[in-house]
């Protein structure tokens, strides 16, 4: 069975490795952030049932592409090695949250129902994050 690291780390991967040449680590630590904070915010008892949700993380779905891409994953290349580092800070809390406290994001091309009539919190690269959940 995989570590809450080594699922957070994938979830990274598989949800933000697009943003890193274009907009730095700030999305991908903004990914790892809402994991952060749906466990802290009690949505599950560990980080890798929180990933694992269905229909929580696209790139845990099935049917989306990147699960492919997470299940064929080379683990020592060098962007996955990147959101290893992203999510070992963020577990350890070296990291801050750059979200304030935001629990669910959505990439800026598609239009989730639950995203409907309300303003983003804080957007990072291409991914637009709120936090509809309070502690």
């Amino acid at each position: 069975m995989e570590s809450d690291l080594e699922i957070l780390a994938k979830t990274i991967y598989g949800e933000a490795r697009g943003e890193l040449n274009n907009f730095g680590l700030a999305p991908l630590i903004a990914v790892g952030n809402v994991v952060m904070n749906r466990f802290r915010k009690k949505f599950a008892n560990s980080v890798a049932d929180i990933c694992l949700a269905p229909h929580q993380f696209s790139c845990w779905n099935h049917e989306d592409p990147n699960y492919e891409k997470i299940k064929n994953l080379d683990e020592s290349a060098t962007i996955f090695k990147t959101c290893l580092n992203v999510a070992k800070n963020l577990i350890e809390e070296k990291w801050p949250d750059l979200t304030d406290g935001c629990d669910h994001y959505h990439a800026k091309y598609v239009k989730p129902f639950w995203a409907a009539y309300r303003t983003p919190k804080r957007i990072f690269g291409n991914h637009l994050f709120y936090s509809l959940k309070s502690f």
